[in-house]
């Protein structure tokens, strides 16, 4: 026959009927599918690959496959960077979780370990050991006493477990650590201190005011005077020293009709740390009027000894007529004073505002009398007088923080009081007054003293010597009122 011929083909004969039928289109279908995915359901119900008698004739097969094998070599190379990165380290890094083809549907993964195994805890013995009742294990040169060296050495390592979070003493038991009675205990003592110095500053900073800040207790008393209508609100801070924290404060109303409270306050806070100004002692612990409640053991105390000074001193000031704040209340170590200035902007500092020449020479003579009432009529020196303490309000000059003020009868009053006059007397020496004084000429015109020295050195000795007279006299005699008459002149001290 012929190649090129044409094959003999039978034609079928079909009815029209048969050509329509549903039914046959849907067998014609079936067997195109069946032929083209012979046993794909045979294959997903069954093992997922046999590796043997594997059917390529599927696209899902070969797509599966395929896919197992790009996750096994991503394992594969997770693995590698794993030991690559960990190498000798006792503490390592896994990244089991970022795994394509994990344990539970792995064969390659029976023989490795599982990183999150924690049966085997290094920090516990592999047998406890107990020491029985009698106190060693063993038998003749075997023996081994609950005092062995090698025994202590482990305890102690595991012991350090018990020492404070923040004390950090790393893994000592995983490897194998000895540590001798004397090294132990070295650092319990120092884990325990420095567990004590951190609760003690935690409670410092928990009991003590701050820059711009006030304690819980602190606060508990400032909304104690809003509730209680005393104030009406507080604004804000408007000044920070060394000493104390100063808020403005609108006033409110009375309990009692026979105290009037001033429509704008100054609430003066001191702080209850001493770690700023810690010679404020000497100012109390020799005044007489505190001196048998002065205990330098307890700070808190000194500090409501201090706001009572102040209080006792502006009380003072203010029945000689002295222009100063006028106390309204005092709670522990907060005061509440009237303020001095006008809508929450309080009087500039006599450093800070700028007079001219007639106004600095009427604030020279308001200080000089202000200083003589001070040690006259108020018996008292301000002990830190300066242009810092000086407010300068509605044409006058008017005091500020005088809880350090002391007596003239003060072992270091008279001291205080030169210094106060240097400080005066420099200011306004400065400021262009002619009229000021020097600091021994206004010693003398305050206290009444006619000290005459040639130099300020020999002038500082006699006012020594003085003071040391009077204190002697107090010593003999047990008062303050031996150089100084009754009717409140200043002394005179004749040699």
């Amino acid at each position: 026959q012929c190649p090129w011929g044409a094959p003999n083909t039978t034609a079928i004969s079909c009815s029209l009927a048969d050509v329509m039928s549903e039914q046959l289109a849907k067998e014609l279908q079936l067997e195109e599918e069946n032929a083209a995915f012979p046993e794909v359901v045979a294959v997903a119900e069954g093992p997922f690959i046999t590796g043997e008698n594997t059917d390529t004739s599927s696209d899902l097969m070969l797509a599966q496959m395929l896919q197992m094998e790009f996750d096994r070599e991503y394992d594969a190379q997770l693995r590698r960077e794993e030991k690559k990165i960990n190498g000798d380290s006792k503490v390592s890094i896994s990244f089991e979780n970022y795994r394509k083809v994990h344990p539970y549907d792995s064969d390659s993964s029976e023989d490795e370990v599982d990183w999150q195994d924690t049966r085997h805890d290094p920090y516990r013995a592999d047998k406890p050991t107990t020491t029985p009742r009698r106190g060693f294990i063993g038998k003749g040169k075997d023996i081994t006493t609950k005092h062995d060296e090698v025994v202590c050495g482990r305890k102690n390592t595991a012991r350090m477990e018990n020492f404070a979070p923040e004390f950090q003493v790393g893994d000592g038991i995983g490897m194998d650590l000895k540590l001798s009675n004397q090294v132990f205990n070295a650092l319990k003592q120092h884990a325990y201190s420095e567990e004590r110095r951190s609760a003690r500053l935690h409670e410092k900073k928990e009991h003590s005011t701050a820059e711009k800040a006030v304690d819980p207790k602190t606060r508990l008393l400032l909304y104690k005077m809003v509730n209680a209508g005393m104030l009406e609100t507080i604004t804000g801070c408007i000044s920070t020293g060394k000493e104390s924290v100063v808020f403005h404060a609108y006033g409110g109303k009375s309990a009692t009709e026979d105290k009037v409270i001033p429509p704008e306050c100054a609430i003066k806070v001191f702080k209850t740390t001493l770690n700023e100004f810690k010679n404020r002692d000497k100012y109390i612990k020799d005044d007489y009027r505190f001196k048998d409640r002065f205990s330098k053991l307890n700070p808190r105390k000194i500090i409501r000894m201090w706001a009572e000074k102040e209080m006792h001193n502006l009380t003072r000031m203010q029945n000689a007529g002295i222009p100063c704040p006028q106390v309204v209340i005092l709670k522990k170590h907060v005061l509440v004073m009237s303020f001095i200035g006008q809508d929450q902007v309080p009087a500039p500092k006599l450093k800070d505002v700028t007079l001219s020449s007639e106004d600095m020479k009427k604030a020279y003579y308001q200080i000089l009398n202000m200083m003589q009432q001070l040690y006259n009529e108020c018996n008292l020196v301000h002990a830190d007088l300066s242009e810092y303490n000086m407010l300068w309000h509605d044409g006058k000059v008017w005091l500020i923080d005088v809880s350090q003020s002391v007596e003239p009868t003060h072992p270091h009053g008279l001291e205080f009081l030169f210094r106060d006059c240097r400080n005066v007397s420099q200011f306004f020496q400065k400021g262009g007054v002619a009229e000021a004084l020097n600091e021994r000429e206004l010693f003398n015109a305050i206290s009444g003293l006619n000290i005459t020295a040639d130099n300020e050195v020999d002038f500082q000795a006699e006012i020594e010597a003085l003071e040391k007279m009077n204190e002697d006299h107090v010593q003999n005699h047990g008062k303050k009122l031996s150089m100084f008459s009754s009717d409140g002149d200043p002394p005179i001290y004749d040699e």
